[in-house]
């Protein structure tokens, strides 16, 4: 009963977001105010409706209801709860089901939240998230429906793929669901200010709390999906430039672009047409990424389906909200007015540099991305794009954009004062050059480029560091007078700075992993390894007995300096659901550094086969990409942004765009 209370729910809720979609839209076209305020009614009931419709196939996994045809396919009765509870949305069915709660949740957040909003925008914003829902919940019901019957139900089910069995895997997708996800308001604020004419900066102080939750939620997605494959698929990489991987990326560089337009438009009112492009672009890319891990066009460990008839359902919602608005955009932004001039050197003409460099790295990825898929269905050649394609292309438009990020932060609006700006980050500058030339002289002979990554990452850091020190310090200023002024700074310029040198932190991680030492052995119990500074020792192997598998491991111990600093067990396992077998890294942490190590079989002289690494400063990518999301977090919580938005919603109306 419970199952069918949740199909029913989905059923309403595509009846509502319709419902949500038109007469909101309609009220806008003939400016009736009532059907106007159906929309935020309409979006929080949707929510309500989506939440019981999860609701519902969350209780079918809690209880191992194996009448349900997703149930059996990804849930065993002996799997731990966690993993009865991830197990809803590590499935094609569950993780669209997902999709669209967060799509409702957005929403009803923004029907909450946004009603000091002007009306017709307020209105025009939810009747397109509505849209956006209605075609995906109508996605479910025809092609993915997750509450589909099967008779007799089976004693047993499956279980869930060995792969996502990991808590890496039950944070990972929610997380970066919410960043996908989350880009639809800013596309659901680019059309709804399409459709108005109210694009200004009142506009951007709307739209850009939200695009800086998607992409502190994005950040976070990205860098736990890279800790799991590092930890979990037993390669020992952090980023293996996958096709699903990629489709991750490309929103967060247009989101990252995206957030700093929308500064742009703030402080000086320009950069309409630019703001208005990149919030379509985000979520449309976000959209493509959907498409790839579900049409069946690609064979990836993070793919969910291989079903083509999905994939043309999904292609059909890529062209119709894609297309249309493109087409829209098309139309209207020739009638946009520009807004305020600014010199080429400038706080905003640093912007723009960046944005150029941030959709030039874009436009790589999505040709190395795309490129092989379109080539095979056009010529049936196939074609590997891999790791020296996105090297070569990547790394040259991101290593110009890492240095000339604090000269850009520290020029003033409108017109800027390049000379004055160099002079004042000169020690910036002096340290992280010392610091180059020093690891230069320390590795003579070893890999040319990271010590200029490190570099560059602590120009980050310190020109990030110097930005707060001149806005804190005038002239003649005490150092205790400075310290207040510093904390008593807008958390918008906290959360930039925040951001900034969590770029920088993980440039410096990414820089340091040419000194990681990698060992692929055969050995015998007993034997011992060098790795780095560490000898590795295997002590033995064992089998041992899981929830819902079994498992082969071997047990090394670390010796650093002649002391055994820790252990490790890698395995392989077998999961009785799938009888398929996963290999299981472990991991110990030295400092900021981590010993690897996985196993392979055994062979028939009795060795054990294992790939061995120590990863010096590896921790600092995944570090700087969390300081990156807090200082994400600080901005969306600055409250001088947020009254300053009410302040110009009040205001009269500004000039259409028509």
């Amino acid at each position: 009963m419970i199952v069918e209370l949740g199909h029913y729910a989905l059923v309403l809720a595509l009846a509502v977001s319709l419902i949500g979609t038109a007469l909101p839209l309609w009220g806008v076209k003939t400016n009736d105010a009532a059907l106007m305020r159906m929309a935020p009614s309409a979006s929080l009931v949707l929510f309500g409706l989506v939440a019981l419709s999860y609701a519902a196939l969350t209780k079918a996994y809690l209880d191992s209801d194996f009448s349900v045809l997703n149930v059996i396919e990804n849930s065993h009765s002996a799997k731990p709860l966690m993993y009865r509870i991830s197990g809803v949305w590590s499935n094609h069915e569950g993780s669209m089901l997902l999709w669209v709660l967060i799509l409702a949740l957005f929403s009803g957040l923004l029907a909450w939240f946004g009603r000091g909003m002007p009306q017709r925008l307020f209105a025009a914003v939810l009747a397109v998230q509505s849209s956006i829902t209605a075609a995906f919940v109508l996605f479910l019901l025809v092609a993915s429906n997750p509450f589909t019957r099967v008779a007799p139900a089976p004693m047993e089910g499956r279980g869930l793929n060995p792969l996502l069995q990991d808590p890496g895997l039950a944070i990972h997708p929610p997380l970066l669901y919410v960043g996908y996800v989350g880009c639809s308001v800013a596309f659901s604020f680019a059309i709804g200010a399409l459709i108005t004419g109210r694009i200004d900066a009142a506009w951007a102080r709307f739209v850009r709390p939200w695009t800086l939750v998607a992409w502190c939620f994005l950040t976070l997605g990205i860098a736990m999906g890279s800790y799991w494959a590092y930890y979990e698929l037993g390669w020992g990489g952090w980023w293996f430039w996958d096709p699903v991987e990629n489709a991750s990326l490309m929103p967060w560089l247009v989101a990252t672009a995206l957030i700093h337009s929308t500064v742009v438009m703030e402080k000086r009112d320009a950069l309409k047409v630019w703001t208005i492009l990149l919030s379509i672009l985000t979520f449309s890319l976000s959209l493509v990424g959907t498409f790839l891990v579900r049409s069946g066009v690609l064979t990836s460990v993070h793919a969910f389906a291989v079903d083509p008839e999905r994939g043309l359902f999904i292609l059909g919602i890529l062209i119709l909200f894609i297309g249309g608005s493109l087409t829209l955009f098309a139309w209207r932004a020739p009638l946009l007015k520009q807004g305020g001039i600014f010199a080429p050197v400038s706080r905003e003409g640093a912007l723009v540099l960046n944005n150029l460099f941030l959709a030039a790295a874009t436009a790589a990825v999505f040709i190395g991305t795309l490129y092989p898929l379109a080539l095979e269905a056009l010529t049936g050649a196939k074609i590997s794009v891999g790791a020296p394609f996105f090297d070569a292309t990547f790394l040259p438009l991101m290593l110009p954009l890492a240095f000339i990020l604090p000269f850009g932060q520290a020029l003033a609006w409108k017109r800027g004062d390049l000379l004055g700006v160099s002079q004042r980050l000169a020690t910036a500058l002096g340290l992280s050059i010392l610091i180059t030339i020093i690891i230069y002289a320390a590795t003579w002979g070893g890999p040319v480029l990271a010590p200029l990554g490190i570099g560059l990452g602590f120009w980050l850091i310190f020109g990030s560091i110097a930005d707060i020190g001149l806005r804190a310090k005038g002239h003649g200023v005490a150092l205790s007078v400075a310290l207040r002024r510093a904390v008593g700074l807008p958390l918008s310029i906290w959360g930039s700075t925040l951001a900034h040198m969590g770029v920088g932190v993980s440039m410096i991680g990414v820089a340091c992993t040419a000194w990681g030492v990698e060992k692929i052995v055969e050995m015998k119990p007993g034997e011992t390894v060098q790795v780095g500074r560490f000898d590795v020792k295997l002590e033995g192997a064992g089998l041992r007995n899981g929830p819902d598998y079994r498992e082969n491991f071997a047990r090394f111990i670390v010796i650093d300096g002649g002391r055994v600093v820790g252990a490790l067990e890698p395995g392989k396992r077998i999961f009785t659901g799938r009888t398929m077998p996963t290999s299981e890294a472990a991991l110990l942490t030295r400092g900021l550094g981590q010993v690897y190590a996985s196993v392979g079989d055994v062979n028939p002289q009795g060795q054990i086969a294992a790939r061995l690494y120590w990863k010096p400063w590896v921790l600092f990518i995944w570090i700087g990409a969390v300081i990156m999301a807090l200082g994400g977090f600080l901005s969306v919580l600055d409250r001088r942004a947020r009254i300053a938005a009410a302040v110009k919603a009040r205001l009269p109306r500004a000039v259409p765009a028509e």
